[in-house]
């Protein structure tokens, strides 16, 4: 099978998860993380689930998923161990076009979830298309010793000049010679010495513009989904 590496956008869209234990758990918080509209259907939950249901984080439907509750769904999560409900989830998401993953069962899964690790903006999702989960989680943790808050900084202050920099130079291939130059500049290695100042200096010689404003420190996230 071949996939089609894609991040997702979901603010403000539904997202249906079946199921309230350690599994679900996870993926509802990634899901609340990512802004979206969080339906959970569960007749119970892990404690961390119920203080969230209790903030208002998610709707809670709480009881067993009945055919229909994935109507109006963007995405949907099946973290069950019942195969029954599980094929039923498959059988209407399916129908209805949804995105659905149903936890450790590839053949009933239009989508799988990567091991993730996440510097602020820069997100670096690894699969293995369901084959070795565990072979993504430890690509993911040599990358981790490899890529730092350095790559953050230099993301949240690359963001802050790039309206400046299309009004100053027009030209697509004038601005893409310049990003280069700068990823290939000094300024990772000064961020990762903790020269902040000295990386935005060097960032406005190199660009023409310097990225104004304070920083503000990323949120790193690690992470492991299955199937992967």
């Amino acid at each position: 099978m071949h996939y089609y590496p894609v991040l997702l956008d979901l603010r403000r869209r539904r997202c249906v998860v079946i199921g309230g234990g350690r599994v679900a758990e996870g993926k509802i918080k990634s899901l609340i993380e990512a802004e979206a509209e969080v339906t959970v259907v569960a007749p119970d939950l892990t404690q961390d689930l119920e203080q969230l249901a209790c903030a208002g984080q998610f709707v809670l439907l709480r009881r067993s998923y009945r055919n229909g509750d994935l109507a109006g769904a963007f995405l949907a999560i099946s973290a069950t161990d019942d195969r029954a409900t599980n094929e039923a989830i498959w059988q209407e998401a399916d129908a209805l076009n949804i995105l659905v993953n149903v936890v450790d069962d590839v053949p009933h899964c239009n989508f799988i979830a990567p091991s993730i690790m996440r510097r602020g903006d820069l997100v670096v999702a690894i699969s293995t298309s369901g084959k070795a989960p565990a072979l993504a989680v430890r690509l993911r943790q040599q990358l981790e010793t490899r890529i730092g808050d350095e790559h953050a900084r230099f993301l949240e202050l690359a963001g802050q000049i790039r309206a400046p920099l299309a009004a100053r130079y027009p030209d697509f291939e004038q601005r893409k010679a310049l990003w280069y130059q700068l990823v290939d500049s000094d300024v990772l290695n000064l961020l990762r010495q903790g020269q902040d100042e000295a990386a935005r200096q060097r960032m406005g010689e190199i660009m023409g513009v310097a990225p104004p404003g304070q920083y503000t420190h990323p949120q790193n996230i690690d992470q492991d989904e299955v199937p992967k």
